[in-house]
């Protein structure tokens, strides 16, 4: 097989793709665009009124590659992220990818002692960082005992990212990475504790992209996906940037924090085929739409995740909007929805049915399965689970279990 080319296997017995023995994941998300004709197509229409089109997102990402390896660093290190959702998101994630280092995204609404633990544990060689979050990532990296040897803003006065991009190299070579090589990281929630960082590979992106994305929701090259998630959770990194890269369609970038009124203006304004959301903003929005007119012609079809949709807000949404919303679970070891609801396949309260590829158990505290209507721990098995939690034996060796991925989540398998 060709370096970086893969074949995927489809269908709920055999779901499967194989990739060649040199695969950068990068190549395929961004390159393969350009062969395929697609350069002058919009790729990604930010809210403030800029566009990058796939020609200009593939330079940008070999640039910033370029600047990248420039400023020292080496293939396998690691690089924190704390990036509003812009176009500079995406340079920055894929640039690292296509040179061989590991972007590790963090939520941006983190505190200075939240961003120097992940300082200290990831031992990162580099901190880029939007200026709006400069009052929580400085602190940090002066509080951090590891010094990383680069941090920069993505923008502003003095040396920034966006100038050392546009002085960099338009060439570069995709790092020769493999499938199961590592490649990007995501912290997840330290609700029960300390962040993990879960390590992703090359071929997880491919995984959800095409079995949730495309196979599950119905992704297509004509749609325009908006994502209220943000870029650096896993459920907001494929809504807003890896479904729509896959198939050729366009994302809409909203940088601000949503609410109800924002939202339903971008929905507005840039016409989303496809509008990714939560219960909670659900929920919000359903309170701003008693008093507010909103316009959703345009939406196909709007998707939940992050937590149970409760079925009244199911129902309302539909009888409010028109729209049906999508459930489903799914978790950053994950890195997306792995059981949904479908578009000719839903049932309000439910997290719906397993997604291609995947396959899962329930079982109780001896990790006996349990008979169906009976509750008992949720594990699951697919392409795209992390590997392992970077620095924490312990855990990993808790969460990721003979193959399966333990998800924490008690739940039921009904009479359907």
């Amino acid at each position: 097989m060709q370096d970086h080319a893969l074949t995927i296997s489809s269908g709920p017995a055999e779901a499967h793709v194989e990739f060649a023995s040199v695969f950068n994941v990068a190549v395929p998300f961004i390159d393969r665009h350009l062969a395929e004709g697609r350069g002058a197509k919009v790729a990604i229409r930010e809210t403030g009124g800029r566009e990058v089109t796939y020609a200009e997102l593939a330079e940008r990402v070999n640039r910033c590659g370029n600047a990248l390896l420039g400023l020292g660093l080496g293939r396998g290190e690691r690089m924190l992220m704390m990036v509003k959702d812009c176009a500079e998101f995406y340079f920055l994630f894929w640039g690292a990818i296509r040179a061989g280092i590991v972007p590790v995204p963090l939520n941006t609404l983190l505190r200075a002692k939240d961003y120097t633990f992940m300082i200290e544990d990831s031992g990162c060689a580099a901190v880029i960082y939007s200026p709006e979050f400069a009052a929580e990532v400085e602190p940090a990296l002066e509080a951090s005992p590891h010094k990383p040897n680069q941090t920069l803003p993505t923008e502003g006065d003095g040396p920034n990212l966006v100038a050392l991009i546009d002085g960099a190299d338009a060439t570069l070579e995709a790092a020769p990475t493999a499938a199961t090589d590592d490649c990007f990281w995501l912290y997840s929630s330290g609700t029960t504790g300390t962040p993990k960082g879960a390590v992703h590979l090359h071929r997880d992106m491919v995984v959800t992209s095409q079995f949730y994305g495309v196979e599950t929701l119905g992704v297509h090259e004509d749609d325009i996906c908006f994502s209220a998630a943000k870029l650096f959770f896993a459920y907001g990194l494929g809504n807003g940037m890896t479904f729509p890269l896959w198939v050729g369609a366009t994302a809409v970038l909203f940088p601000a924090r949503p609410a109800p009124d924002n939202t339903l203006e971008t929905i507005g304004t840039f016409k989303p085929t496809l509008y990714f959301g939560v219960p909670t903003l659900y929920a919000a929005q359903l309170a701003y739409l008693e008093s507010h007119q909103a316009d959703f012609a345009s939406v196909r079809y709007c998707v939940s995740a992050g937590e149970a949709l409760p079925a009244d807000i199911f129902r309302r949404w539909k009888e409010q909007t028109g729209t049906v919303i999508l459930d489903g679970i799914g978790s950053t070891e994950a890195l997306h929805i792995f059981i949904s609801n479908t578009a000719d396949d839903y049932k309000a309260g439910t997290s719906g049915r397993m997604v291609t590829g995947y396959s899962s158990r329930i079982v109780d505290e001896n990790g006996n399965e349990v008979a169906a209507g009976e509750s008992g721990q949720l594990m699951i098995k697919g392409d795209s689970a992390a590997k392992y939690y970077w620095n924490n034996p312990a855990k990993t060796a808790q969460t990721m279990v003979d193959g399966w991925l333990n998800t924490g989540d008690t739940y039921l398998q009904d009479e359907e």
